[in-house]
């Protein structure tokens, strides 16, 4: 058989792979992804059940986008040097035990242990699903198995709404957490179908660069959870500690950027010695690849402000049900799905920087849109029209950003580029929900002060009867209960529930024009993406011969 015959025979074999592998591999994304989706739903159910406000809920959604994007670069080098199958299957044991935990967790401080466990799994499995689709797929059939790990993240985002959303209305939230236990038990069995492949106990694992790593997404993560709580500039009474007067928060932050600039330089003094770093540069060496990187973090941020500012606003300030949730956010977790799933049938008319401008434009205009039309209710028409247009902008661009790196790097890089790619998602997720809830309860908190200070229905003796300096969001028929326990009159008890009702909406609105802002800087990233159609590049070395095979 000639060069030229084998070379097609294996093509032909390549493009026919099975796809039994990618359901293993599908299932693992949609156990991670129903997890995070499902706290959102959840979030009346637990501020009920344990007692506490909205924002330490969210601190559990934090907790688990800190972990995995502390440790996917850890989980990347743990994935090289034991083998993806082995280490994806430690990993998703140690996640069902996780949520078994979190299914009977009785306290708030449980279930935040359980999302950090979660989170700890998370980190590995993350990075181990590239390195499979890269094992087990070539060619354009690589590039549909991307298309179909955002669909898989997409679709569990619709699943975890669906299911939560009705179980949290007629049983409670727990039973949709434990269904995560029976569903990691069959993925755990499943993996033992997945093709074995080669471990590589030469790699060495960095430890200096992790502690550096994770020492910043933690310090990055925790600041902002914590900008509302202790201050955004000076320390508030919540504060632990402060530095001359100045919040504790601020300061994690800024140091956390500092480690994160700190590992990259050591990561460039580790390759330049020839030694193993943790996250092979070569995955960011480009300006086009750190673009990706930079418009991936946007979307993702955006997407988790969003996804914790409805069900917050339709569970704990208007008082409805998960299942309510549920159906407001259908539309848009239905058009990520199928954003997700068919953006790839356009990559051969549009360049990624074409694809990526758009995008940003459709969630930008979205946003602004929610924020002219948006009510006390999210069913109207023109709200879902909105979600559905963010949902087009958010699917498009996270597969193809994905993408982008994906087949920017060789095959061997692959596990670099999933914990890249975990890296960025989950930071940004935990900076997304962290700053909106700070985002909102800061303008909440601000816009009631003002309100209440200038209103003389509200008298300062009335005010003194109210904890104003804890202000969080809670439903007209909670304040209106705490107000009858003082001496307001009912026509006072009644303006403050008007100035409760206007000023969240008020704050609502400015949340989505911030986010609107950020959509709009994400342009500028957006258009330093290659711009190129596939096969319209030249191949200038070996190493980026990944970059050629931009099929999806």
């Amino acid at each position: 058989m000639t060069t030229a015959a084998a070379t097609t025979v294996h093509s032909v074999e390549e493009e026919n792979a099975s796809w039994v592998p990618m359901i293993t591999i599908a299932l693992g994304q949609m156990i991670m992804s129903f997890n995070v989706a499902s706290l959102p739903v959840a979030l009346g159910g637990m501020v009920n059940s344990f007692g506490v406000p909205p924002t330490t809920v969210a601190t559990g959604i934090v907790a688990y986008s800190m972990l995995v994007a502390g440790f996917v670069m850890l989980g990347a080098k743990l994935t090289q040097r034991y083998g993806a199958t082995h280490v994806f299957r430690v990993a998703v044991a140690v996640f069902g035990a996780a949520q078994v935990l979190m299914t009977f967790s009785p306290t708030a401080d449980l279930m935040i242990t359980a999302q950090s466990l979660s989170g700890a799994a998370g980190a590995v499995i993350v990075p181990s699903l590239v390195a499979l689709i890269a094992e087990n797929y070539k060619g354009r059939q690589q590039a549909t198995a991307v298309g179909a790990l955002g669909s898989a993240r997409a679709a569990a985002g619709v699943l975890a709404f669906v299911i939560g959303g009705t179980l949290g209305t007629f049983i409670g939230w727990r039973p949709a957490f434990g269904i995560l236990i029976a569903v990691s038990a069959v993925v755990f069995l499943l993996s033992f179908r997945l093709k074995p492949d080669e471990a590589r106990p030469e790699v060495r694992i960095d430890f200096v660069g992790v502690i550096l790593a994770a020492a910043a997404i933690i310090l990055i993560s925790f600041g902002f959870n914590n900008l509302n709580r202790w201050g955004l500039g000076l320390a508030g009474p919540n504060a632990p500690f402060d530095l001359f007067g100045v919040s504790p928060a601020p300061i994690m932050i800024v140091l956390g950027i500092v480690l994160g600039q700190g590992f990259l330089s050591w990561t460039h003094r580790q390759q330049a010695a020839g030694k193993t770093p943790l996250l092979a540069l070569e995955v960011i060496d480009s300006p086009q690849e750190r673009a990706a990187v930079y418009a991936m973090f946007a979307v993702v941020a955006l997407e988790a402000m969003l996804n914790f500012s409805v069900p917050l606003y339709i569970q704990i300030v208007q008082g409805r049900t998960p299942l309510a949730t549920t159906i407001a956010m259908m539309p848009f977790n239905l058009t990520v799905f199928f954003a997700a799933m068919l953006i790839v049938r356009f990559y051969g008319r549009f360049t990624p920087r074409q694809i990526g401008r758009y995008g940003f434009i459709l969630c930008t205009v979205a946003l602004l849109w929610l924020a002219f039309v948006v009510r006390n209710d999210w069913s109207a028409v023109p709200v879902l029209l909105g979600l559905v247009i963010f949902g087009i902008g958010q699917g498009s661009l996270v597969t193809l950003l994905f993408n982008v790196l994906v087949t920017a790097s060789p095959k061997e890089l692959a596990g670099d580029v999933g914990s890249l790619r975990g890296t960025t998602n989950n930071l940004a997720a935990a900076v997304g929900t962290a700053v909106a809830g700070a985002l909102l309860v800061g303008l909440l908190s601000a816009a009631v002060l003002r309100t209440i200070a200038e209103n003389p229905k509200l008298p300062p003796e009335i005010q003194a009867q109210l904890d104003l300096d804890n202000i969080t969001f809670i439903s007209n028929d909670r304040l209106q209960s705490v107000m009858e326990q003082t001496t307001a009159s009912p026509a006072q008890v009644a303006e403050a529930v008007r100035v409760n009702t206007v000023v969240r909406l008020r704050a609502l609105k400015i949340g989505l024009i911030v986010m609107a802002g950020v959509a709009l800087l994400a342009i500028f990233p957006a258009g330093k993406l290659p711009n190129f159609l596939p096969g319209e590049i030249p191949d200038p070395a070996p190493r980026r011969r990944g970059r050629n095979e931009l099929q999806s």
